[in-house]
Order: structure tokens, then C-alpha cells, then sequence
């Protein structure tokens, strides 16, 4: 990436309405069969031009084409049986209904193979490709199975190793693992965790990414976010170890949160996409305040390794929301950049 301070999106866009019912997660289609697989390519269509539009330099899918950004993964694989589902406490956040995994779980074809070449074949941007975690994935599933959240990772680093592979092979330029339970499971992050993410990226030459948040802007991890006192700290506990991972850059939340901007210092060296929206409130920045958040980022991360990101995904807000954001998060960085370049 040539230009300074390329700015992304940490992950999903909202879908159009007519795709699927808005500002909701887990939300239905509205179209099925033929139409659906049609509605889906225009609204990763729309969602690129929106982002265009918006002066974004990285883009994506916008996770048009899935219902979740980890669920949909799993559906594709064999051994989880969306039937039999149990109750769990997700991140010990909130209960979800999940599915059960009760064989050996395998991946029989591509999953979103298909999606990245068709978003390939729409732009000449460089593209992302956002992935669930090895252990955000154990974390939305009830194991009948493997009984070990570990071997279950590991299941699951492979499978998204042989995705992640073909992926690149597609043509995108960057591909991103969503890792939002390496803020709750620290023990796990440091045993197992990071280890598990070095096997999904195992033998890939394009860029890879890690992204850990505090959640989507939803009412379980506001109030979760309340419990957390004046400093989250919880960084602090992964990425000393990712930072001597093979992971080229780390995403991470910074805009409206209470991470001390100081914990960047603990990943030094590698690129760092630094989150300067809030996604978690219908506030549309103000370029200076987007800009505010990368000058204070720039004292412990070289301008070559910044990247501008939002952060987490917008799938519940409004479109005209997320893409105000969307064009707040590009005039903020262009003011940094050319702070910089005078």
C-alpha cells in the first residue's frame, strides 16, 4: 500500500433493505434462490461504489453476501448441526441459541471464494477480506464433539488456513481474522490463541490482519463496555504475544473507548489499523475529531504503519450513518496526511 494512512473498514457494512431487514443482526433475507445470489452481487456492488464514494483506499465485501460475520462461516462446514442447537454465553457477554458440533468438523468447498473474486473483478483497489477467529468461532458453538475448546481451534485454524489460501489465490491483498474473544479469554489468548491464528495464516504471502474489538454497537456490549471502568486494559494481555506473531498488522478499537492510546506501544513494529469511528452511536464524527484519534496514535506508530479504520463493524446502523462515518473517517485522514507531508 503506497498512500499514507490508507484508510479501511474493520468490517460489515448495513445491507440494502431490500436485501435484508436493516440495522439488525442475524437478519433474515428477503429474497431466496436465484434472486437471493443476484441480490447479494448487487448489494456487494453498492456496497463497494459506497465506499468509493466515500474515499475509502482499502475495501470489502461490506459482509454483504452473510448473514454473520461467523456464523455464515460455519454453516458451510461439516460436523455442526444448525438443528440442535444449545444455549451458551457468548464471550460472557450475553446468551445466544448456537449450533451444536457433533462430528468431525471439515470444510468441503469454498466458502467465500466466489464473493472475492467477484469483488476482485469490480474494482483495481486493494481488497480485504474479513474472516472469523479460530477462537471467536469455538465461542459461538456449543461442542458436543471435541469436549476441548482447543482442539476444536486448532479443527478450525486448518479449515481457515485452506479458505484463507484461496482467498489469496482470488486476489485479495489483505485477508483479516475478527478476534473480538481475545479480549475476554486471556489465558486461552496466550496458550493457544495467538498460536492457533499463526496456523490460519500458515504458507500466506498477502498481507494478514488480526482484528480485536469490543463488539458491534449492540446493547449487550454497551453494557458490558459500562462494567469495564475508566482504562480498558484488556490489550495489554494479547499483544505482547502478538507482536511477536507473524501477523503483519492489528486492528484495533481507539475512537470514543477508554483503551490508553500508550498499549499501541506494546505491538511496535507492525501496521496498526487504529479505529477512529465509533460504531456504536449515530454520531457522525467531525473530520477533526477523526483526526484528533490518528495524531495521538501517530506517537506510537510509524506513519507508514497506520491505517485508518472504523471500529468494528456498522451492520446495525443506518446506511446514511454508516456512510457519513465512512466520509468523516477519509476527510479526517486527509488532514493527517497532509500534516504530514508539509
Amino acid at each position: 500500500m503506497k498512500k499514507l494512512l490508507p484508510t479501511s473498514t474493520a468490517g460489515s457494512l448495513p445491507k440494502p433493505s431490500w436485501l435484508a431487514e436493516p440495522e439488525k443482526l442475524w437478519s433474515p433475507w428477503k429474497l431466496q434462490d436465484e434472486g437471493l445470489n443476484e441480490g447479494k452481487q448487487d448489494a456487494l456492488r453498492l456496497s463497494l461504489q459506497e465506499q468509493q464514494h466515500a474515499g475509502i483506499d482499502i475495501v470489502s465485501d461490506g459482509e454483504q453476501t452473510r448473514q454473520h460475520f461467523v456464523t455464515t462461516f460455519i454453516e458451510h462446514l461439516d460436523g455442526v448441526d444448525f438443528e440442535n442447537r444449545k444455549t451458551v454465553r457468548i464471550r460472557n457477554r450475553y446468551d445466544a441459541n448456537v449450533p451444536t458440533v457433533v462430528g468431525a468438523v471439515a470444510r468441503r468447498k469454498a466458502v467465500f471464494v466466489d464473493d472475492a473474486r467477484f469483488l476482485r473483478e469490480q474494482t483495481k483497489q486493494p481488497i480485504k477480506w474479513a474472516l472469523p477467529g479460530p477462537m471467536t468461532m469455538i465461542d459461538t458453538l456449543y461442542d458436543a464433539h471435541y469436549k476441548s475448546r482447543e482442539k476444536l481451534a486448532w479443527e478450525f485454524a486448518k479449515i481457515l488456513n485452506q479458505e484463507a489460501k484461496e482467498l489469496e489465490a482470488a486476489g485479495v491483498d489483505i485477508i483479516q481474522f475478527d478476534e473480538p474473544a481475545f479480549n475476554v479469554f486471556f489465558d486461552d489468548v496466550n496458550d493457544w490463541g495467538v498460536a492457533t491464528l499463526e496456523k490460519a495464516i500458515e504458507g500466506l504471502k498477502c498481507e494478514t490482519a488480526v482484528h480485536i474489538c469490543y463488539g458491534y454497537g449492540i446493547k449487550a456490549n454497551t453494557d458490558w463496555k459500562k462494567t469495564l471502568g475508566s482504562e480498558w486494559r484488556q490489550y495489554e494481555e494479547a499483544f505482547p504475544k502478538l507482536q511477536k506473531s507473524n501477523i503483519d498488522i492489528v486492528s484495533l478499537e481507539c475512537h470514543n473507548s477508554h483503551v490508553p492510546m500508550d498499549l499501541i506501544e506494546l505491538i511496535r513494529g507492525k501496521k496498526v489499523m487504529v479505529g477512529a469511528i465509533d460504531v456504536a452511536t449515530n454520531t457522525i464524527e467531525k473530520p477533526e475529531e477523526v483526526a484528533n484519534t490518528l495524531r495521538k496514535a501517530l506517537q506510537f506508530v510509524d506513519a507508514d504503519k497506520l491505517y485508518p479504520c472504523t471500529n468494528c463493524g456498522m451492520a446495525p446502523l443506518s446506511r446514511d450513518v454508516a456512510r457519513a462515518k465512512l466520509s468523516a473517517l477519509s476527510a479526517g485522514a486527509e488532514i493527517v496526511r497532509r500534516e504530514i507531508s508539509n
